[in-house]
């Protein structure tokens, strides 16, 4: 492993995503062989090399003394979400395709949203990742504003 395979930043920053898993092995598994990235550090916490970004996952647990009051577990509720990953591809057929054979379970298949071809699954412990492919965007078409915002 070498220093540009960790989230180490020389200067300035970068971003990762961190997540609370059940299983660290299971969602390991899923980001190294599913979707593809590369496992820079096994466990506490683990790191997954995604494309230009990092997954960091640890199992849950209580306060600590930087977060007192806090307390991390994955999501308990597949209907409710906060947030999400969001993952952009040149060609969300392709990667449909990939992942799918690869055990990835998409809700639907890749729809086109006018600004953009999109469709979501999710990882091992219900988080939701959106996987999309500009193609409106490119010509300067973009979403709907959501319901009632109009």
């Amino acid at each position: 492993m070498s220093r540009d395979d960790l989230p180490y930043p020389e200067t300035g920053l970068l971003l990762t995503h961190f997540l609370t898993v059940a299983d660290v092995a299971r969602s390991r598994a899923f980001y190294a062989d599913v979707l593809g990235g590369e496992v820079v550090l096994a466990e506490n916490p683990c790191i997954v090399k995604l494309a230009n970004g990092w997954i960091i996952m640890n199992p849950g647990g209580g306060p600590t003394p930087d977060k007192p009051d806090v307390t991390l577990r994955p999501p308990t509720d597949p209907h409710t979400v906060s947030s999400f990953l969001n993952i952009r591809v040149a060609d969300i057929g392709e990667c449909h395709r990939q992942w799918s054979a690869k055990g990835a379970e998409f809700l639907t298949p890749p729809l086109d949203r006018k600004a953009e071809l999109r469709c979501y699954l999710r990882d091992p412990d219900g988080y939701l990742i959106e996987v999309g492919q500009a193609t409106g965007m490119q010509q300067g078409v973009f979403a709907d504003p959501p319901a009632g915002n109009n």
